[in-house]
């Protein structure tokens, strides 16, 4: 046997792939569940789909986190990008070393820290918590890890043809748009998928914003679990799953797409 799959090395990866998946399987299978009973199985169903659809609290809930997390991700989108290109095209200007301690921030600070903060903000600006607040909040949180994937795209990024374009008579502003943002794309997309997952997920910070009308659904989820999980909540949490599953694959086919698209006009570049 090759040494670098001992049957050690097998056995570690099968239960760790085991302990980080096996739950979210269960979690899936038991969303069918015929049964009220989230423990035991009583046969195939969808009803608690259907019960789920009829249930105003968590649809609100979904809603809610829906825009906060389309909005909040497409802020901290641009907000990081911009970052990005600040910390990658001008490396010595003034503040430099504190712009970057305050954009990274959020990456290993503490969330209760990061949400007990805002809230202080929110109250001593005397803005209300609510739908607002929270994705505020999520924008501020997310940023960071988009200029985070867009900064590894542009250390890496070919200056020359950007040079090359201004020297053909192309501005700055054009040679931005038709040069450097396609081949940063993948990147902007990656990190726009990870801010929304991000937003999707976050229950901590959320706690800390949110206010009446603007509870999201880790929070409906969370509060209706120390009660008792029910089977609504298995079927809204394997919808959220798909979701973000979907959302991966299309990044990815897109990102291989673009790879690929790239790659063909390289090559018939260099037969030209």
């Amino acid at each position: 046997m090759n040494p670098t799959w001992s049957r050690f090395n097998i056995t570690s990866i099968v239960l760790g792939f085991a302990f980080l998946y096996l739950p979210i399987v269960l979690l899936v299978v038991f969303s069918f569940n015929e049964s009220k009973l989230v423990t035991v199985w009583g046969g195939f169903s969808t009803k608690w789909y259907v019960s789920l659809f009829h249930n105003q609290g968590l649809m609100d809930a979904t809603w809610v986190t829906a825009r906060v997390a389309v909005i909040s991700a497409t802020v901290a989108t641009v907000l990081g990008t911009l970052a990005a290109l600040t910390l990658t095209r001008y490396t010595r200007f003034k503040g430099r070393t504190l712009f970057s301690g305050m954009v990274f921030a959020p990456l290993v600070m503490p969330e209760v820290i990061t949400g007990l903060s805002l809230l202080l903000l929110f109250v001593a600006v005397g803005l209300d918590r609510g739908f607002l607040t929270v994705t505020l909040a999520h924008i501020t949180l997310t940023m960071c890890f988009v200029a985070v994937v867009v900064q590894s795209r542009l250390i890496t990024f070919d200056r020359s043809l950007e040079e090359a374009a201004m020297d053909l008579g192309a501005p700055p502003v054009k040679t931005f748009f038709q040069i450097t943002l396609p081949v940063i794309m993948p990147a902007i997309i990656s990190g726009w998928m990870l801010a929304f997952t991000l937003s999707l997920d976050d229950l901590v910070i959320a706690s800390f914003t949110s206010g009446p009308g603007a509870t999201t659904l880790p929070m409906k989820i969370y509060s209706q679990v120390r009660l008792g999980v029910t089977p609504e909540i298995n079927a809204a949490c394997t919808i959220l799953i798909a979701v973000v599953a979907v959302g991966v694959i299309i990044a990815s086919l897109a990102n291989k797409r673009r790879e690929v698209q790239r790659q063909r006009d390289e090559q018939a570049a260099q037969r030209g």
